[in-house]
Parts: structure tokens; sequence; C-alpha cells
């Protein structure tokens, strides 16, 4: 057993003292720990368009609530999966407490990744999924869901003997590849139905409207198109209707650009899937901040998708998918 010994009244004091001192520590220790802001990345594969913007309002609503400093940040092009890369290791070597990642390739971003553990970086995928199984969750669409929402009405307008065509964005990208998939499984039920073409246009507008184009002239029979992305359907609406086309071809367009509602109005375009990005982006902060204090979440956080058509555009809860901008 140790002995403790006392000077008298001196070795009272001194005691007192240090211990004045080692709570001052931890009580100044405790209150700089608490007045840390959380930084959170959010790596995302396009710093525009609607789409992304409302993903940034709701990611920046969410930063706001719980008082996170948020960095914004993505390539000049959604291809661009090296870009990506890059951004992700500047992103590692600043160490934030959360990174937030849509990824533009699946297969690509998958290594860069896994680098995150050896900083105990916890990653949050958003929108579009990553090869990785450090990631602590997935927060987005339903994308095979979606691509079968898809399908199911393009079926019905152009009937069970029908040929339709498919444009997609970023071949590699996993919510790309999910919707398609969803779209070709539900398809294969029907065996008159026939997918005549796929196109990728790697999310450029321009890209879409030349290979839609092209399509309606290698197809002239084609009954059916479905765009999987708000650029994607901004090119091919525009080639249907300069083609003659409109409302000829039945069209099941993604997200709900302008462009799209004013053609959804005019009947070149018979129904929207219209995702929540405003959600996606104020739920992965939410999940960011519970991953930096180590709670437990669900491999999947899903959002949402409405199938938005001429009867249903004016319903007020589609009203607020459709225009999330106004207040």
């Amino acid at each position: 057993m140790r002995k403790i010994i006392m000077f008298g009244g001196k070795g009272i004091t001194l005691i007192v003292l240090l211990t004045l001192i080692l709570s001052a520590c931890t009580t100044s220790r405790s209150t700089q720990n608490a007045d840390k802001i959380m930084v959170v990345d959010m790596i995302v594969k396009l710093d525009r368009g609607d789409y992304w913007n409302t993903i940034r309002m709701g990611a920046e609503a969410a930063a706001k609530e719980y008082n996170i400093k948020l960095n914004y940040l993505a390539p000049d092009n959604e291809n661009d999966y090296r870009e990506q890369i890059a951004l992700m290791e500047e992103s590692i070597a600043r160490r934030p407490d959360v990174i937030v990642l849509a990824a533009s390739d699946y297969e690509a971003l998958g290594q860069v990744t896994d680098q995150t553990s050896y900083y105990n970086i916890p990653v949050i995928s958003m929108d579009s999924e990553v090869a990785s199984a450090k990631v602590k969750t997935y927060v987005g669409t339903n994308n095979y869901e979606a691509g079968q929402k898809a399908a199911e009405r393009l079926v019905e307008l152009t009937g069970k003997y029908s040929q339709i065509g498919i444009v997609n964005f970023v071949q590699g990208a996993r919510n790309a590849d999910q919707r398609e998939e969803g779209f070709l499984d539900y398809v294969a039920r029907f065996p008159n139905v026939q997918v005549m073409d796929i196109q990728y246009c790697g999310s450029d507008e321009l890209l879409a409207y030349t290979l839609t184009k092209e399509m309606l002239v290698n197809y002239p029979r084609l009954d059916g198109i479905v765009s999987l992305s708000a650029e994607s359907s901004i090119g091919a609406g525009k080639a249907v209707v300069d083609m003659g086309y409109a409302g000829k071809v039945k069209m099941i367009t993604f997200d709900n650009p302008p462009e799209m509602l004013e053609l959804l109005q005019e009947e070149t375009v018979q129904a929207m899937v219209v995702q929540n990005p405003f959600n996606n982006g104020y739920m992965a902060i939410v999940a960011a901040v519970k991953a930096a204090h180590g709670e437990r979440l669900d491999g999947k956080i899903p959002t949402d998708t409405k199938l938005i058509d001429l009867d249903n555009m004016l319903w007020p809860e589609n009203q607020k998918l459709l225009f999330p901008f106004v207040k």
C-alpha cells in the first residue's frame, strides 16, 4: 500500500491547487472538443444543373442545422472519374471528419475509397454506390426500382408488341447501370417488346441529341424511348421534337429540368421519373453526423422516386419535387 504523506497545511494547499489545475485542463479540452466544427467534404459528379444544385441545397440546409463546415467539390465533367479520384486523394490529405461521395464510376473509385479507412475517415455513399466495403451507408434512389417504374409505364404506352430505345448516361456509373438493369429486367417479361438500341451520352446533352437522332434514323418504327438522366432527357427530347416524332414516339424521362416540364405539358413526354435530390443531400449530411459520432447506420437509406405525368403534376406533394427552389 502506498503512503500519502502530508506536510501540514502546506501539503493540503498543494493538493487542492493540483486538483484545480487538472480540472481546468480537462474542462479546457472538453470545451475545445465541443467547440470544434465538424468538416464534411461532399464530392459529387458535377457542380451544375438543377439536380446537383438541389442536392447542394439540401446538404447546405443540413450543414447549417448541424453546424457543419461543408466543402462541396466536383469535377468539370461527369465522366471524369480520374478527377474525382484526385479530389478524393486531396480530401483524404486534409483529413475531414467525413467524406460524402457520389461516385462517377462504381469500380474506379473503389480503391481510393478503401484508403479512407487508414485514417479513420467515414465515407457516406450518395446518389450512386461505389465498390468499397468501407462505406458506412448509401443514401439515394433505389435505381433498379426506378428503372422498373420507367419500363412499366413505357410498356403501358407502347403496348406489348413494340420497339423501344434507351438513352443512358455514364456507362459504369452504378446508378446508370442499375436503372438500365431494372428497365431491361421488366421489359424481359414481354417477349414481343424489343429493345432496339442502347446509347450512352456521358451526361452530355448535345451527344444525347445526336445519338437520339441517329437512333430515330436507324429505327424509324421506334415506338418509345426512355432516357435515364436529366442531361440525356434534354438531348433526347429535343431530338424527338426536331425529327418530327413528338407525340408519335412515347417518351419516359428522368428528373425534372425545365425543358422536360415544358415537353410534358406539350405531351411530347408522357411521364417523368422524378427523384428527391434535396432529400438526398440533406439525409447524406445527417448520416455523416451519425457516422462521425460512431452511430450504427443501416446499409442503405433509400429516398423515393415518383412517376409524374399530366394527371398528377399539380398535386401539392409533386409540386414540391418539381419546383424545389420555390419557397
